[in-house]
């Protein structure tokens, strides 16, 4: 904790620099160290409890959350925790975390911040591998904080000062030493303000797209797997949507236990799975090139430091916005690709149909997941995968048309906003990081951030 001395002189120099709110000079901007910025209140810069003092065997069911390196995944804190209660929590009182807190990781994945958010916990203990700052507000904002720690030069700072003896991490002395420019407290404000609301419209985007897809889904297994609204006429149960969409439903289910005249037909004869080429057979040429997808990039969502193929590929090849793509190998998984163009690589499908919806066949890719998974899994002398003839032996059922335009009409606009709302939040991310090292560095003004913002949307 800094001195009262060193905290007055570091205030006085924030108090009398001009500020100039959207109008950013770096001339304004003040070298500090974390240590320096920390409220000047006990347990503003501190780690974890030590060794014994916190162990598996102190977790309960419910009490208060410890936070832990998969709980900083993001911005805020967040995702399921382990607990330990009041008592124990108050005898590590020093090692507590509460809202507006800045969480850095000490061993483990080094370079990860998020912040403690205001809900739905009070407070929450810090683990052994992380530490807290409590942030001066009088000199920093803790949400521009997080964002310059998202910056190469702090990460790079971070990694190259990491200990390199045993696992790789930091300390509480290396944190409290790293520097960091800041500018005055209110264009900190209204830096953080602007990045952070584009992270805002993409977190609603992503809240967003979990409900079309639970009420698309919903639509899906209720009608076309569970049967629910032929099973309801055959009991004679009332109509719970729409008669002129409920009278197009068969009233019983045939012999095999589906709707009548509704028809049995392999995975493979509702979509075609074209399988990717051997990309290293088209190596890139110059500049002239786009990204190779492979697992990896199912895995990331995006093509970053991908490997690189021609561009003289057959047509079916080339991957685009909102295509399937279906790995086969390896970690067996399915999605609507948002990652821009790109060169689809051996190992991955290719999912499409000229006769049926795009949702009707990726939903039933879904229902068949865990069975295409588990045969994965079953082959232990080599890499995990199914084969053509899995495609042929997973069944799926088909409606009459009239119910498969009916469905369309609903569940198209879901699945299409679904892909719009991906789109917009891949956009508002490549913005965010284009504009984030800028900003916090004061090599643009904040009024030409907001336009390049205004423009890209």
């Amino acid at each position: 904790m800094p001195t009262k001395e060193a905290h007055r002189s570091l205030l006085m120099r924030f108090v009398h620099q001009p500020t100039h709110v959207g109008f950013i000079m770096s001339s304004d901007w003040c070298e500090s160290i974390v240590g320096e910025i920390a409220a000047p209140v006990r347990n503003a810069l501190v780690g974890g409890p030590f060794g014994s003092n916190l162990v598996s065997s102190d977790y309960v069911d419910a009490g208060i959350p410890v936070i832990r390196g998969q709980n900083m995944r993001g911005r805020w804190i967040s995702g399921d925790f382990v607990f330990v209660t009041a008592d124990k929590a108050k005898s590590l009182e020093a090692n507590l975390a509460h809202p507006r807190d800045i969480i850095f990781t000490q061993r483990g994945t080094l370079g990860q911040v998020s912040l403690v958010p205001e809900k739905p916990f009070d407070c929450y203990l810090v683990s052994q591998s992380q530490m807290k700052l409590t942030v001066n507000p009088e000199l920093a904002d803790t949400l521009f904080l997080y964002y310059l720690f998202l910056t190469a030069e702090q990460q790079e700072y971070i990694h190259k000062n990491a200990i390199q003896t045993g696992v790789p991490h930091t300390n509480l002395g290396t944190l409290r030493a790293t520097p960091v420019s800041l500018p005055p407290l209110s264009e900190q404000k209204a830096i953080a303000y602007f990045l952070g609301t584009l992270d805002d419209k993409i977190e609603l985007n992503r809240k967003m797209n979990e409900t079309l897809e639970a009420t698309a889904r919903l639509f899906f297994k209720d009608w076309f797997v569970d049967f629910g609204p032929t099973r309801a006429k055959a009991e004679g149960r009332p109509a719970y949507f729409a008669p002129e969409l409920w009278s197009l439903f068969p009233d019983a289910l045939d012999d095999d236990d589906k709707p009548v005249g509704w028809t049995i037909k392999p995975l493979d004869q509702i979509a075609n799975f074209l399988n990717g080429l051997a990309l290293q057979k088209y190596p890139s040429t110059g500049t002239d090139s786009i990204p190779v997808i492979k697992i990896a990039q199912l895995r990331t969502g995006n093509t970053t430091n991908s490997d690189r193929a021609s561009v003289d590929l057959a047509k079916q090849y080339v991957v685009e916005d909102g295509d399937i793509l279906f790995s086969w190998s390896g970690s067996l998984t399915h999605l609507v690709w948002t990652g821009g163009r790109g060169a689809l690589n051996q190992h991955l499908f290719k999912v499409s149909s000229s006769n049926y919806p795009k949702w009707f066949f990726f939903y039933w890719i879904s229902e068949h997941m865990p069975n295409f998974q588990a045969i994965a899994a079953s082959k232990a002398t080599t890499m995990g995968h199914i084969q053509r003839h899995h495609l042929t032996e997973a069944l799926t059922i088909v409606p009459s048309d009239s119910v498969l335009d009916s469905a369309n009409q609903m569940i198209s606009p879901l699945f299409e906003k679904i892909l719009s709302n991906s789109l917009e939040s891949r956009t508002l991310a490549q913005t965010r990081d284009l504009l984030l090292p800028k900003l916090l560095s004061g090599e643009i003004r904040l009024r030409d951030a907001e336009k390049i913002a205004g423009q890209a949307l």
